[in-house]
């Protein structure tokens, strides 16, 4: 097997993931079985426009927010959370503590 290295490593979110999908299946001409499978998934729950996500992205990023990280700002957009709760839940399961009122601010983006 070829030796592959990584050349850089970011998170993406499935309206991004969606769009590189895209462009190797018009490489490639055929995806592979879970390219597919993965292809099906996101055309079901990725329902943003590519434009949106980025715009949406950087007003996050604009905020400034203490250690929110690009991995959390994906997770936020994939998820899309509408109310407090959900969003400090979303976050929960990191080593992150938000204040309330930055919060706020991401859910009026949101």
């Amino acid at each position: 097997m070829a030796d592959m290295k990584v050349l850089e490593e970011r998170p993406l979110t499935l309206t991004e993931l969606r769009d590189k999908l895209e462009i190797i299946e018009k490489r490639d001409k055929d995806l592979s079985f879970r390219a597919n499978k993965t292809k099906e998934y996101l055309n079901s729950f990725s329902t943003k426009k590519h434009k949106e996500v980025e715009s949406l992205k950087k007003k996050i990023e604009e905020l400034n927010v203490p250690r929110l990280k690009e991995r959390h700002i994906a997770k936020i957009i994939d998820i899309s959370p509408k109310d407090m709760d959900s969003l400090k839940l979303l976050l929960s399961g990191e080593a992150i503590t938000v204040k309330d009122e930055d919060l706020k601010k991401i859910l009026s983006l949101l």
